[in-house]
């Protein structure tokens, strides 16, 4: 079987395992390697760039090489190989967590228990939920959700049709190392700053893509574009610009304004001025929106690796069908 089967196959696979068993709540993989990269990071830290770009380096280069390695030990088996690629996406890909704390917390808001929402925003994002009333949290829960269906779904499934194994798993190092340490402390202004350029290359393609579908499948597809085109570049996030306007645009919502992150304020630009403010509804409504995107998205990546391997770019797994 070519290898581009294997990944529509796997991918198939791997998102249906996801909307049917959604996250382990012991030893995920993602959890296992955040510990690893934690314990690289106590090694290696220094408040200098170059230490940050070797755990880069050691933590993403070493998830791609065990991609990798194992992707080549069942290639001649063309079954093994689907199940490795399906469990590798269903590790990588998180939308129905993603979804089912966006709802968590959107049912917390309709029964009027804000205390409640806030406890349960962490689990979604790094708002600090004091600093917020509900219509507050479910903005943030909006905006969070845009992101993350780039992030958790998307991004990775671009990257699988690419890279296969090593693709799904190399992204998502990535991503989390940017979780890690991409983000702008006293502590690791210097050191992630290399994590969080890989992570703004990693998710360049994956961004766009869920931008793009998110007009497609959105309730107002001119207006997504018209956001995305005249807000994006205001964010100062490269991939969360687009992604951010774009659901805004569809839903027919503003994003943006004011935010809070540890005590940190941060006034960023509101993405479609044109639309009106953020309501509890429309947590439900970007939780649909974010499904049919990541369905989207593996049909485009899906198609994508099996015009490669039309083309010839593709590899053979095992015995040939």
């Amino acid at each position: 079987m070519r290898a581009d089967r294997v990944f529509a196959y796997g991918a198939a696979a791997g998102l249906l395992g996801d909307l049917l068993l959604g996250d382990p709540r012991r030893g995920h993989p993602v959890a296992v390697f955040g510990r690893a990269a934690g314990a690289v990071e106590r090694v290696l830290w220094r408040d200098h760039r170059g230490w940050g770009a070797l755990h880069a380096v050691v933590c993403a280069g070493g998830a791609v090489a065990l991609g990798a390695v194992a992707a080549r030990a069942v290639r001649p088996s063309s079954a093994v190989s689907v199940a490795l690629t399906g469990a590798a996406t269903w590790a990588v890909v998180g939308g129905t967590s993603l979804a089912r704390e966006a709802r968590v917390i959107g049912r917390a808001l309709e029964d009027g228990d804000v205390e409640a929402a806030r406890a349960r925003l962490p689990h979604l994002c790094g708002r600090d939920p004091q600093a917020l009333d509900a219509d507050g949290i479910a903005r943030a829960v909006v905006e969070s959700v845009a992101e993350n269906t780039s992030d958790a779904v998307v991004g990775a499934l671009v990257w699988g049709a690419v890279g296969g194994v090593p693709g799904l798993v190399g992204f998502r190092a990535v991503n989390t190392l940017d979780a890690m340490v991409g983000h702008r402390s006293a502590k690791y202004r210097r050191y992630g700053w290399a994590s969080a350029r890989l992570d703004d290359v990693a998710g360049w393609p994956g961004a766009r893509l869920t931008a793009v579908l998110a007009a497609v499948a959105g309730d107002d597809p001119r207006g997504a574009v018209r956001a995305w085109r005249a807000d994006a570049g205001k964010h100062p996030s490269p991939n969360a610009g687009p992604v951010e306007a774009s659901f805004a645009g569809a839903l027919g919502v503003r994003l943006g304004g004011t935010l809070s992150y540890a005590g940190r304020v941060e006034h960023r630009p509101v993405l479609n001025g044109e639309g009106r403010a953020v309501e509890v509804a429309d947590i439900e409504r970007a939780v649909r929106l974010s499904r049919r995107v990541g369905w989207l998205a593996f049909g485009v990546s899906a198609a994508t690796a099996v015009l490669r391997g039309r083309t010839g770019f593709a590899p053979r797994s095992g015995r040939a069908s």
